[in-house]
C-alpha cells in the first residue's frame, strides 16, 4: 500500500513539474530569436499522453490488486469449511469405531462368561446333543483356570494378523478351548502331522487362553487305569503323550515371536502356579522309572522336563533330580535345547560320563557335539570304543534249548546295528577325515554275507512240502508254500499299514524300545483315539524327532 500511494503522489505532482519546466522553456525562449511554441507544444502532448498511460495503467492494477486479495478471502473462506468437513468427519468415524470396539468386547466378555459357567457347571462325562448328534466341540475341559484380566491377556493377540492356510478347523478348536477336540484332531491328521505341526503355534494365537489351552490337554497323560507297565503297551496312550509333548513345544515356539511383556501376560502367575501343581503330580511317577527303561527315549521324563521349559517353573525344582533325567532322553532331538533352557548346560561332562559308562557311547556323541565338548571328549575314541564292545560279546548264551546258530544270528544282528549305528554318526557329525567308513561298510558287507548264507543254508535243510495232485490223476494245482504264503499276507499288511520306524538318527543295540510294541491290535479305542505313532504313519518331521 505504501509504494501504491507513493506512485500515486509523483503521479500526481507530474502537472506541476510540467508547468516548472514551461517556464523554465519560456526562460530559454526569451534569450533566443527565435519562437519555441511549436516544439513547446509536442512536447506538452508527448508529456501529457504519458501521464493517462500511467495512470491508466495504475488504475488496472488496482483494480487487480482488488481482485486477488477478494479471491484470497475466498480461498481462506473454502478451505476453512473444508478443514471443519474433515475434522467433523474423523469425529464421527472414531465414535464409530469406538462403539464397534465397545460392543465387541463387551460380546467377548459375555461369551467367556458364559463359557466359563458352562465349564464349572457342566457335570463330568456329560455332553450336550442336538438331535441326537453330539458336537466335538462341546466337551470342555473341568479344570479350566482364567486369567485375571481377560482384556490385558488378550493384548498381544488383537493386532496380530493369525494365518492358518490348511486347517481352518484348527483355528476353530483353539478358539474354543477344546483340548479334547484338539487331540481328535491332530490323530485324525496324524498322515499330514508335519503341515499341522507347522499351523498350530499361530492356531494357538487365536485362543483366548493359549497357555490354558495346553495345559488342558495334558489331562489324560497319566490316566488312572493304566499302569505304567501297561502304558507302554498301549498305543493310544503313546500317541497322547507325544501330542502332548508336542504341543508343549508349539507353545513354546509361540512365546518364542511375542515380545516380554505380552509373554509375562501370557505366562501369568495363576498359569505358572498350575504347571507346578501338575509338574509336582508327575514327578513322583518319574520315580518309578529305571535310567535304561526307554534307551534315552522316556516320553515321561522328556514331557516333564518340557513342561518345566515351557512355563520357566524349573526354578521351583531341585536341579539335581532334573539332572538325573537327562540320560533318560538322551536319545531325543530336542534334549540340547531343553537342558539350555533348564539351565543345565554345565552339567553336560557329567551327563556325557553317565552315558558312556552305561554303554550309550552315540548319545553321548551327540551331547559332546551339541555342546562344544568334542575337546574333553574324543567322538572318534568313543565311537571305537561302542564298537569293540559290541563286538567282545563272540560267545552268547542263550537261554532254554535256543540252538547255537540262533544265538550266533542275534551276535550278527547287534553287530551290523552298531556298525550302521557308527557309520550315520560319521557321515552326521563330518568324521570321515577321522575316521574312514570303508573298513565299517565292508565289515556290514560281510556279515550280510553270512546271514544271507545261513539263511539259505536254513532253507535248504527245510523239508519240502508234497504236492498233492487232484484225484491222483494228472498233475494237480501244485500248493503254495507255507513261506511263500505268510509272505504274501505279509506284503499285503504291509501296504496296507505300512511300518514307519520313529525316526532315530542313532540306532544301535540295546534295551528294547519299549515305546514300540511287536504288533498293533487295538482299534482306536481311547479317546481321544491316537492308535499308534509308528504302525500307522503317526510320526513327527525330523526337527521333532529324536
Amino acid at each position: 500500500m505504501e509504494d501504491t500511494q507513493s506512485v500515486a503522489t509523483l503521479m500526481d505532482s507530474t502537472t506541476s513539474k510540467i508547468q516548472q519546466l514551461q517556464k523554465a522553456f519560456a526562460e530559454l525562449e526569451s534569450h533566443r530569436a527565435v519562437t519555441l511554441n511549436l516544439k513547446w507544444k509536442q512536447l506538452e502532448e508527448h508529456f501529457h499522453g504519458l501521464e493517462k498511460s500511467l495512470k491508466r495503467r495504475f488504475t488496472e492494477l488496482e483494480d487487480q490488486e482488488k481482485e486477488f486479495e477478494t479471491k484470497i478471502v475466498q480461498s481462506k473462506k473454502i478451505l476453512e469449511n473444508r478443514q471443519a468437513a474433515v475434522i467433523s468427519s474423523e469425529k464421527a468415524s472414531l465414535e464409530s469405531l469406538q462403539e464397534k470396539r465397545d460392543a465387541a468386547v463387551s460380546a467377548i466378555t459375555i461369551a467367556m462368561e458364559k463359557h466359563m459357567k458352562s465349564n464349572f457347571m457342566e457335570p463330568a462325562g456329560a455332553t450336550s446333543e442336538v438331535q441326537g448328534e453330539s458336537s466335538m466341540f462341546d466337551a470342555k475341559p473341568l479344570d479350566y483356570i482364567p486369567l485375571e484380566n481377560t482384556e490385558d491377556y488378550m493384548k498381544p493377540f488383537k493386532n496380530g494378523v493369525v494365518e492358518v492356510r490348511g486347517y481352518p478347523d484348527l483355528v476353530k478348536l483353539c478358539q474354543y478351548m477344546d483340548s479334547e477336540g484338539l487331540h481328535k484332531f491332530i490323530s485324525d491328521n496324524r498322515k499330514n502331522l508335519a503341515a499341522v505341526r507347522e499351523e498350530i503355534p499361530s492356531a494357538l494365537r487365536t485362543a483366548v487362553h493359549p497357555a490354558c489351552l495346553v495345559l488342558d490337554s495334558l489331562k489324560g497323560f497319566y490316566p488312572s487305569e493304566v499302569s505304567i507297565s501297561d502304558a507302554k503297551k498301549d498305543a493310544n496312550l503313546l500317541g497322547l503323550r507325544r501330542t502332548c509333548i508336542m504341543l508343549m513345544e508349539c507353545l513354546s515356539i509361540l512365546l518364542t515371536t511375542l515380545e516380554l511383556d505380552s509373554v509375562s501376560s501370557l505366562i501369568s502367575a495363576s498359569v505358572k502356579e498350575r504347571a507346578k501343581a501338575i509338574a509336582e503330580e508327575w514327578k513322583p511317577k518319574l520315580d518309578e522309572l529305571d535310567i535304561d527303561a526307554n534307551n534315552g527315549n522316556s516320553l515321561e521324563a522328556h514331557a516333564f522336563l518340557q513342561l518345566l521349559a515351557t512355563f520357566g517353573i524349573n526354578s521351583n525344582f531341585n536341579q539335581e533330580d532334573l539332572y538325573k533325567l537327562i540320560p533318560m532322553v538322551s536319545r531325543r532331538r530336542q534334549t540340547a535345547d531343553l537342558c539350555r533352557s533348564l539351565g543345565l548346560s554345565e552339567r553336560m561332562p557329567g551327563v556325557i560320563d553317565v552315558l558312556v559308562n552305561n554303554g550309550r557311547h552315540i548319545d553321548a556323541v551327540n551331547l559332546a557335539f551339541a555342546f562344544e565338548l568334542t575337546d574333553k571328549f574324543s567322538p572318534v575314541s568313543l565311537l571305537k570304543s561302542y564298537l569293540n564292545e559290541a563286538n567282545r560279546v563272540s560267545s552268547p548264551v542263550k537261554s532254554g534249548n535256543a540252538p547255537p546258530t540262533t544265538a550266533q544270528n542275534d551276535v550278527n544282528e547287534k553287530q551290523l546295528t552298531a556298525l550302521k549305528a557308527v557309520i550315520k554318526c560319521i557321515e552326521e557329525h563330518k568324521l570321515k577325515a577321522q575316521y574312514p567308513v570303508d573298513p565299517l561298510q565292508n565289515r556290514i558287507h560281510q556279515l550280510e554275507k553270512e546271514k544271507a548264507d545261513k539263511k539259505r543254508a536254513t532253507e535248504v535243510a527245510k523239508p519240502q512240502p508234497k504236492r498233492p495232485r487232484a484225484n491222483c490223476v494228472g498233475n494237480g494245482a501244485r500248493a503254495t508254500s507255507v513261506a511263500s504264503e505268510k509272505n504274501f499276507y505279509a506284503s499285503r499288511m504291509t501296504d496296507r499299514y505300512p511300518q514307519y520306524i520313529y525316526d532315530r538318527p542313532y540306532a544301535y543295540p540295546g534295551p528294547a524300545d519299549t515305546h514300540v510294541p511287536p504288533f498293533l491290535g487295538t482299534a482306536y479305542n481311547f479317546p481321544p483315539g491316537h492308535g499308534n505313532f509308528f504302525g500307522n504313519g503317526y510320526h513327527y518331521q525330523a526337527t521333532y524327532l529324536h
